[in-house]
């Protein structure tokens, strides 16, 4: 039976092109990206925007991600989003950016886990070979002793941390998680399975196998239509299945990434997918999917 039940929508972002807070969308304007022509993204996307995206789902909370907001101020993302959530009843609650490399780590850290919102970080360390699917800047984050530190204060604030990796980080990212049992990990997008060729699907399966080994670790199955641009739901349910099957339901849960999802894909389009791919689960797995694993592991009282 397809799921019919509350939904907390456990990634997605919100802009307003006015600020001129960011960059990337500006830099979009010149090419593609991995999630392909980023064009449409080009608007304000704000709280109404989301709830007329999601007006046939039963959509009762969401968790806003750091957009890549300009880096020199990244409490400034944080204060924005509050306040809007004040005014309009969404974001739920927040994933913002500190720069766990450098030295102001701690003092960003301080800053953004004063708003009662806040409950994680984004760092993102998407690094591949192939310089167009690339959102870092490097690829030794993992190794870096000065990220290392900052990463460590996490548990300090009690912040969860959002992992933006490909499949082949996932090795790196699995002994990460080891070092830092006490952090709740939360692999985003499934893993970015991007390389859809038998060899990189492989790679990906055997990484989830590693990351799902640490208790601390779960996954946020979210925007398979970026590296699936001519999705069906046969080729989405061999991914969201070997998810569910590495981290179980109770340490899954589905999300969209709107309006990124967009691109390729409607919100109903996203959530209804979902629905019929898990509609042999029983009421309980789906109920965890869907909305109780997001409350638990982002704390929310939704």
């Amino acid at each position: 039976m397809n799921y019919d039940g509350p939904i907390i929508d456990a990634h997605q972002h919100f802009w307003d092109l006015g600020m001129d807070k960011h960059p990337w969308l500006a830099k979009a304007r010149k090419g593609e990206m991995v999630f392909g022509d980023p064009t449409p993204l080009l608007r304000n996307y704000l709280p109404d925007d989301l709830r007329a995206d999601a007006a046939r789902q039963n959509l009762v909370g969401c968790v806003h991600v750091e957009a890549n907001w300009d880096a020199a101020d990244p409490v400034g993302e944080t204060r924005w989003l509050d306040a809007l959530a004040d005014r309009q009843g969404l974001p739920t609650a927040l994933v913002v950016r500190a720069p766990l490399h450098k030295a102001e780590a701690r003092a960003i850290l301080a800053a953004q886990h004063a708003f009662a919102r806040v409950r994680g970080v984004r760092f993102i360390l998407s690094w591949h070979d192939d310089p167009k699917k690339r959102f870092a800047d490097r690829p030794d984050y993992m190794q870096d002793e000065a990220w290392l530190a900052g990463f460590a204060l996490l548990s300090e604030y009690q912040l969860s941390f959002d992992l933006m990796i490909y499949p082949a980080q996932m090795e790196a990212a699995a002994k990460l998680a080891a070092r830092f049992p006490d952090t709740a990990i939360i692999l985003n997008h499934a893993g970015s399975p991007t390389d859809r060729d038998e060899a990189g699907m492989a790679t990906w399966r055997r990484g989830l196998s590693l990351l799902a080994a640490r208790t601390n670790v779960s996954i946020k199955i979210s925007d398979l239509v970026a590296y699936d641009h001519h999705w069906t739901i046969d080729t989405l349910r061999p991914v969201v299945l070997a998810c569910i099957e590495a981290f179980g339901t109770e340490r899954a849960m589905f999300a969209s990434d709107f309006p990124v999802a967009g691109l390729h894909a409607t919100f109903d389009q996203c959530y209804d997918a979902f629905k019929t791919i898990v509609a042999d689960f029983s009421v309980a797995e789906q109920l965890r999917l869907f909305h109780g694993n997001a409350q638990r592991i982002y704390r929310l009282s939704v």
